[in-house]
């Protein structure tokens, strides 16, 4: 696949690539996949959302590692999406500078944004942007590293 080359992807095709599933799948769509370069995927939080039954019961905040753990799995979809590392999980390699601006609540729609930054063999590195309505929630740098 072209590098310039953007496409979507629904959630079957979403889990073609991830190994989540539900309750931890935290992707609805993809919308725009460069594979090895970028993802743009979207996630609307709902009040169903097995987390808010205890964070927090009178004011429901999605928690910031579920909010990390999001942007994660599009940077995932865009590195898993390569030809070499089809049918692999990606993990956490590491997580820095991440910044929490923003609550998110149920009713948001979290856009989530990851450019893939370098990879070296089994291990890469992304910047990550976590948006809702445009305005900043997360911003966080990502390692990952890619198992069998």
């Amino acid at each position: 696949m072209e590098a310039e080359e953007k496409k979507s992807l629904n959630i079957n095709e979403i889990m073609q690539i991830l190994p989540h599933r539900h309750p931890f799948l935290l992707l609805d769509t993809v919308t725009d996949l460069v594979p090895g370069v970028s993802a743009v995927g979207h996630k609307a939080v709902t009040y169903t959302e097995p987390f808010f039954a205890g964070h927090f019961p009178q004011e429901p905040v999605m928690p910031g590692v579920l909010i990390i753990e999001a942007l994660a799995q599009a940077g995932a979809v865009a590195i898993l999406s390569l030809p070499e590392f089809a049918g692999k999980t990606a993990y956490f390699g590491g997580i820095k500078n991440a910044r929490f601006r923003r609550k998110v609540v149920p009713g948001d729609v979290l856009d989530l944004s990851v450019q893939i930054e370098a990879v070296k063999g089994p291990v890469g590195t992304g910047k990550a942007v976590a948006t809702v309505g445009g305005q900043t929630a997360v911003t966080a740098e990502l390692t990952f590293a890619i198992g069998m």
